[in-house]
């Protein structure tokens, strides 16, 4: 036993000595590697800040290194923010970069819907979704909706709450209108998430559900899978609350879809009759399915919502803290709206697409919050055959590659030493047009044959909501707001944004 007990001890004097030798070399790293444990330690002591950690990792390894995990857990792979590693992920050799066999797993709430899906699944919903994209009726109707749920509920929310000069929180506002406004793009529904007058807000189920499941699904990227599973059969912890948000969620489409294949004779649909759209319906009419599948319909809406409702709502966020605290771009905004549309006129919030292309300036300031504050802070692929990277580093068969769209957009050698600053300057020409920059350097819609169909839409409802909003109420963030992005796989705030509201002219 006394020689056991010698062994030992001498034995973890030695792991002691390497262990404080290795962490003596490692000390002044970005992301310590241990003996044992890995890099895991260093991302969970800095994981409150883990967007702004994960730049300065990259910015001391040039752009891309690997990260190592916990010994015989598997956790290893690459993280990057070099723009050609990213063309070349997204495009160049998309093939041998999919979604990966935990990915499914993972997103279990997105089921078969196009972001989760690979391969021949993926092609026919984005064929799918891509056609009804480019239909005219489809733009029309998402900007009725977009200037329906801001004439009836937001302006004049917004507007209660100037006369009552109390302090609000604009991030809970823009969640609730992005929700209700892509339930009723997608379902036909309005879950009316936000009043018309300052009121108590409603508490709505399902809305706060897909927040939580947000937090569920960053969790299970940050342990290891047979920890969350195992937390999953035993039903405790995060695992546990992810089963009753994933019944909430479903429960919520098994009665939307129910409802509207039986108010609507089994989704009959008119091409081209815009008093009877919506987004399901289309869809059915473009599949040409003679049996509709309530799961192929779920899986669609769901990841609809999931698009429409989170990142929509997150830029809007980004983009008037920036606007708000930038009072220079602030007047230029205004003064471009004023010099473009006749705002005395009742229809002017859905005046054509035409007439938004106009607001060059305005377009700058959008895309200069979503470079700073991409809704998407980051992306995945896994490596379906070994490969060699642009920046040299070998990639293995399996092995997972993150790229970090947040760190891209704070990094000199892409966009040069003012790259901290807000500046809608850097998106327009000297001949007054906006910039057309690459979508591997630029990548708040991803790239490649997986860029975001949204794209075009997205931006008319950005600017739309901007126009309205900003033309009609002045937004000062409130002192000691402490602003900084959430640790989430969408970049909200932390903290909200608490502001106060001003009626313009008042």
């Amino acid at each position: 036993m006394m020689y056991f007990l010698d062994y030992f001890a001498l034995f973890a004097a030695i792991i002691s000595f390497f262990s404080i030798h290795i962490w003596r070399i490692n000390r002044n790293l970005p992301i310590p590697n241990l003996p044992l444990f890995g890099m895991l330690p260093a991302v969970l002591c800095n994981s409150s800040n883990i967007h702004e950690y994960a730049t300065t990792a990259l910015r001391y390894y040039g752009g891309t290194f690997k990260f190592r995990g916990p010994l015989f857990t598997n956790i290893n792979f690459y993280f990057t923010s070099d723009p050609m590693n990213v063309h070349h992920i997204t495009s160049k050799n998309f093939a041998n970069y999919g979604k990966g066999s935990e990915f499914h797993e993972i997103f279990e709430i997105l089921g078969d819907g196009i972001f989760n899906a690979d391969s021949d699944k993926w092609k026919y919903q984005r064929y799918m979704l891509q056609s009804l994209f480019k239909q005219n009726i489809f733009e029309n109707f998402v900007k009725k909706v977009i200037h329906k749920k801001l004439e009836c509920y937001l302006l004049p929310l917004l507007n209660d709450i100037s006369e009552s000069r109390t302090i609000v929180d604009l991030q809970d506002i823009f969640q609730r209108f992005t929700f209700d406004s892509i339930c009723s793009m997608v379902l036909a529904f309005d879950p009316n998430c936000l009043p018309n007058k300052l009121t108590r807000f409603p508490e709505v189920a399902v809305e706060k559900a897909f927040n939580k499941m947000e937090d569920t699904i960053l969790y299970r990227h940050l342990v290891p899978r047979w920890f969350w599973k195992l937390q999953r059969w035993l039903q405790i912890g995060h695992e546990k609350d992810s089963i009753a948000i994933l019944r909430i969620v479903e429960q919520f489409f098994h009665d939307r879809i129910s409802s509207s294949r039986e108010e609507k004779s089994g989704f009959n649909y008119t091409k081209d009759d815009e008093s009877n759209f919506d987004m399901l319906k289309a869809l059915v009419e473009e599949s040409g399915m003679e049996q509709v599948d309530h799961k192929y319909l779920r899986d669609i809406a769901v990841n609809l919502l999931a698009a429409g409702r989170d990142t929509i709502s997150a830029s809007l966020c980004w983009f008037f803290w920036l606007v708000s605290t930038h009072p220079n771009v602030e007047t230029k905004i205004l003064a471009e709206i004023r010099s473009n549309f006749k705002t005395n006129e009742e229809n002017w919030l859905i005046s054509g697409v035409e007439d938004l292309d106009k607001l060059i300036y305005l377009h700058g300031a959008i895309c200069e919050a979503l470079r700073l504050f991409p809704p998407v802070p980051f992306e995945h692929k896994c490596a379906i055959k070994s490969d060699i990277l642009p920046s040299g580093d070998c990639v293995d068969a399996n092995t997972m590659v993150y790229y970090s769209i947040y760190s891209m957009g704070r990094m000199e050698h892409i966009w040069g030493k003012d790259c901290l600053e807000f500046k809608p300057e850097r998106w327009i020409s000297e001949k007054g047009i906006n910039i057309q920059v690459p979508s591997y350097k630029f990548m708040a819609f991803n790239g490649g044959p997986r860029s975001c169909l949204g794209k075009n839409i997205s931006f008319i409802q950005l600017k739309i909501i901007a126009i309205a909003l900003l033309w009609n109420f002045h937004f000062q963030v409130v002192e000691g707001n402490s602003v900084c992005p959430s640790v989430s796989i969408v970049l909200h705030m932390k903290h909200g944004l608490q502001v106060k509201v001003t009626k313009r002219g008042s």
